[in-house]
């Protein structure tokens, strides 16, 4: 039994690739593995907010040296922490916008890359991430081909989001790229066909 941590990232609540994929996966992992629970994250529907000055004070006081306002600023991020250190898997549905992520990602990131919490600095080794031993999968839709090619500089949404785990600690990182998604019917297809064999191989592990 696994705790799955599924977090939506597209605007879109209809019509979405990456919604598609990601829900597909969780239904045949959930046929192949009845015992696990699902917590579902939905950064469309309830966005998590965008850092404030308030925020960052808070961050960087030390936890016992919290005043009550800054304790009430952290809860949500707090939160959002001990989601992601509770999974043993996490799932990501990860549309491109404009050759990165939604912004309301890159808002869930930045309440969750904190330091003390979720990594550390190391005086012989830096930056020493504090979650571990997770499996993410990463459900990715593009309108182009980004992961070889002459676009492939213009990718900074997967290396961006290797990167930010990997921060962290979680450098096992499975990516399913649906791509060329704007490039055809033939494309589509060969797209979705395509992550979908590799669904169906991830999801019965």
């Amino acid at each position: 039994m696994a705790t799955v941590l599924h977090i939506s990232s597209s605007v879109r609540s209809t019509g979405s690739t990456s919604r598609q994929l990601a829900a597909e996966f969780l239904s045949q992992r959930k046929a192949s593995h009845p015992g696990d629970i699902i917590i579902e994250r939905d950064l469309a529907t309830v966005p998590v907010p965008h850092l404030t000055e308030q925020m960052m004070g808070a961050f960087f006081t030390p936890v016992e040296q919290h005043s009550p306002e800054q304790a009430e600023t952290v809860q949500l991020s707090d939160a959002l922490v001990a989601e992601l250190l509770g999974a043993d898997i996490i799932v990501l549905g990860v549309p491109m916008y404009n050759f990165s992520i939604s912004s309301t990602l890159k808002a869930w990131i930045d309440h969750v890359i904190r330091v003390g919490v979720t990594f550390s600095y190391s005086a012989d080794a830096g930056p020493v991430g504090k979650v571990a031993g997770k499996k993410v999968y990463l459900f990715i839709a593009r309108g182009g081909v980004y992961s070889e090619g002459p676009a492939q500089s213009m990718d900074f949404q997967e290396a961006y989001l290797r990167a930010a785990l990997g921060f962290i600690g979680l450098t096992d990182v499975t990516a399913i790229r649906a791509e060329g998604l704007a490039m055809g019917e033939s494309a589509v297809e060969a797209a979705l066909s395509g992550s979908r064999r590799l669904i169906e191989q991830f999801a019965a592990a």
